[in-house]
């Protein structure tokens, strides 16, 4: 499973339902990752750019945007931006990779 985050930004009518009602957010990020077959690994609200971001496992890319396009459709977001995660360990296989298409790659021009 690769690991994703989403990072979110709530409307302001989606502040005044919360407001109101409260409710269970990890319940509710967690009913949307796990039909995408996933799983909810945390959710954290934060102040700034973003209002909160969630951490989860999906089978791949398709099954994150799944996840992503399900929880847009809603119209509670006024930003949503979903990220695969790269574990340290895959880093040097990934940068002997870019180095090799480094050295094939012809810039522009050249």
């Amino acid at each position: 499973m690769a690991k994703f985050v989403l990072f979110f930004g709530y409307t302001p009518e989606a502040w005044a339902r919360m407001i109101e009602n409260p409710g269970d957010r990890v319940a509710a990020a967690r009913a949307v990752v796990e039909p995408a077959g996933g799983s909810l690994e945390a959710l954290w609200f934060m102040f700034g750019d973003h209002d909160g971001m969630a951490i989860f496992d999906a089978p791949d890319a398709e099954a994150a945007a799944a996840v992503s396009i399900a929880v847009g459709s809603t119209g509670a977001f006024r930003s949503l931006r979903t990220h695969e995660l790269v574990d340290p360990e895959r880093m040097p296989a990934l940068l002997g990779t870019a180095g090799r298409a480094r050295g094939v790659y012809r810039a522009p021009g050249s």
